[in-house]
Order: C-alpha cells, then sequence, then structure tokens
C-alpha cells in the first residue's frame, strides 16, 4: 500500500507546492492509518486541517482501498 500512496501524494504534492508547501510521507500502518509531515507554508498554515481532510485523505480513500484516515504527525 505504501507504493499506491506516494503516487497519490505525487498527484496532491503539485497544488501544495504552489502555495508554497509540500508532503512528506513517514508511515503507513497496517490498519490503514497514513501519517504525513505537512511542510512549508502548510506546516503553519491554519487551513492545513482542512487541507489534509478534504484533498490528501479524500484523494487517498477515493484511490486505495484500505487507507481508513490520513493524520498529521510532528
Amino acid at each position: 500500500m505504501r507504493e499506491e500512496v506516494l503516487r497519490v501524494l505525487e498527484q496532491v504534492r503539485p497544488a501544495l507546492q504552489a502555495d508554497g508547501g509540500d508532503v512528506e510521507l513517514v508511515d503507513v500502518t497496517a490498519d490503514g492509518i497514513v501519517k504525513v509531515r505537512l511542510k512549508g507554508a502548510c506546516g503553519s498554515c491554519p487551513m492545513s486541517t482542512m487541507t489534509l481532510k478534504m484533498g490528501i485523505e479524500r484523494a487517498m480513500k477515493e484511490q486505495i482501498p484500505g487507507v481508513n484516515e490520513v493524520v498529521q504527525v510532528p
């Protein structure tokens, strides 16, 4: 599943980079939790939770069966 997650992150990365941010994959757990670190402008943006849930998590769930949640880690 890790390779599929990386593929989806590559799809959403240009939108994040356009706003001065980026995303880094930290871990994919056996129970379908994807752990990411938002970097750059995304790391300190007040809208980062919305970016994480409505952007990254939605794309993951639509494209990868087995992804249950995407969480941000420090």
